[in-house]
């Protein structure tokens, strides 16, 4: 990380030093038992790969890579170091031209010294809230490190870059005790979703690199004068309040939306609307395959989506149903619906390698609006003489 003065922006090892303090260990398991299930995970991943490839056909008959991703088991501290690389490598360019904005002298150190912990403490926090929610990610943007290994950065152009696959294991366990369902079935069904993540970025070169420069010109538009981000904060804290300027009702004021859609540009909107229909489509995707292959190979999956839907829309309370507003969380749990409902309703049109098409390029990915009308698309990508 580029700092200035010897400081930084953020604070990374506070910002995990907090999360850490703040995280709660998990279900309580005996050290057979955690070995039994690392090791169960381990064995579900592999034979997801096979599952998840064989529906998908997204390599077609490709042989799979030796060498690629590894699947990491993780528990919540291993999750949130993961995280936080990965939060480091992507923020440099914004952050060093913060730094570079900042004011020079000894008044300029102290404050981006302080500022730096300040931050590293909230991220921590933010940290520590979700930690305990996610059950496996595919971690895209984290570079290697001795105890967080990723697959190979493969030369060329369009090539695959590093990847890890996390599966959080006192998360897995703790929702399969909650929901009380077949602890084997359930581990098997969370693998098929994050399978079906590696597969994406492991059969689509293009598709990190994509991501990664819609999230730097999602940053590089972000507004740096001081004055103006807290008069947007400002408005979007009115908004969830239900207070406004001129008293009068805003319409829009409960829409749904997060703080984070609340504070941005109108080029950021842009962006993120296209960002939202990648993760919907990558999210709807994996939900598709894990409901696809599951009937095959776990024998409760009915029961499993049945409770585990039930659950997710739900929430664990009032505090925990803010936050999850506040961070956007509700928007990705709209993602998961609208995405799966595309492709559902693309392969039941054109069938899976019809559907497959969508990874030919950033041209063929589905718009914000084609994911909620899938036909759109249909008629865009492959016509309607087809």
């Amino acid at each position: 990380m580029t700092s200035i003065g010897g400081s930084e922006m953020v604070d990374w090892n506070l910002a995990v030093a907090t999360a850490q303090r703040l995280t709660r260990p998990g279900p309580e398991v005996s050290r057979d038992e955690a070995r039994a299930i690392v090791a169960e995970l381990r064995e579900h991943a592999l034979a997801s790969e096979t599952h998840v490839r064989a529906f998908t056909r997204m390599f077609g008959d490709e042989e799979p890579d030796p060498h690629g991703t590894p699947v990491l088991i993780v528990d919540r501290p291993g999750w949130v170091k993961a995280n936080v690389a990965g939060f480091r490598e992507v923020m440099k360019p914004l952050l060093g031209k913060m730094q570079a904005r900042r004011p020079g002298g000894a008044g300029g150190l102290v404050l981006g010294t302080v500022g730096g912990k300040v931050t590293g403490v909230e991220v921590g926090m933010l940290l520590s809230f979700l930690s305990s929610r996610v059950l496996g990610q595919y971690e895209t943007f984290a570079p290697p490190s001795r105890d967080l290994p990723a697959g190979p950065v493969q030369p060329g152009p369009g090539a695959a870059k590093a990847g890890r696959l996390l599966l959080v294991a006192p998360n897995i366990v703790h929702v399969e005790r909650e929901l009380d369902v077949d602890p084997h079935d359930f581990r098997l069904w969370v693998c098929l979703h994050e399978e079906t993540h590696r597969t994406q970025f492991s059969a689509v070169p293009w598709l990190r690199d994509h991501i990664e420069g819609e999230i730097q010109s999602f940053l590089g538009e972000t507004e740096l004068d001081a004055s103006t981000v807290i008069e947007r904060v400002r408005q979007a804290v009115q908004s969830f309040s239900g207070g406004n300027s001129t008293g009068a009702a805003d319409e829009d004021s409960d829409d749904g939306r997060s703080l984070m859609d609340l504070v941005q540009t109108p080029t950021q909107r842009d962006i993120l609307g296209r960002m939202t229909a990648v993760m919907s489509l990558l999210e709807g995707h994996a939900d598709y395959v894990m409901d696809g292959v599951g009937p095959l190979v776990v024998p409760t999956v009915a029961e499993i989506r049945e409770k585990f839907t039930r659950r997710r829309a739900s929430g664990a309370g009032r505090l925990d149903q803010v936050l999850r507003k506040l961070l956007g969380l509700d928007a990705k749990m709209r993602q998961y619906r609208d995405g799966e409902r595309f492709v559902r309703a693309v392969v039941e049109e054109v069938g899976m390698d019809g559907f497959n098409r969508v990874w030919t390029s950033p041209n063929t990915l589905p718009t914000k609006s084609e994911i909620a009308k899938p036909g759109e698309w249909i008629t865009r990508v492959h016509g309607r003489g087809e």
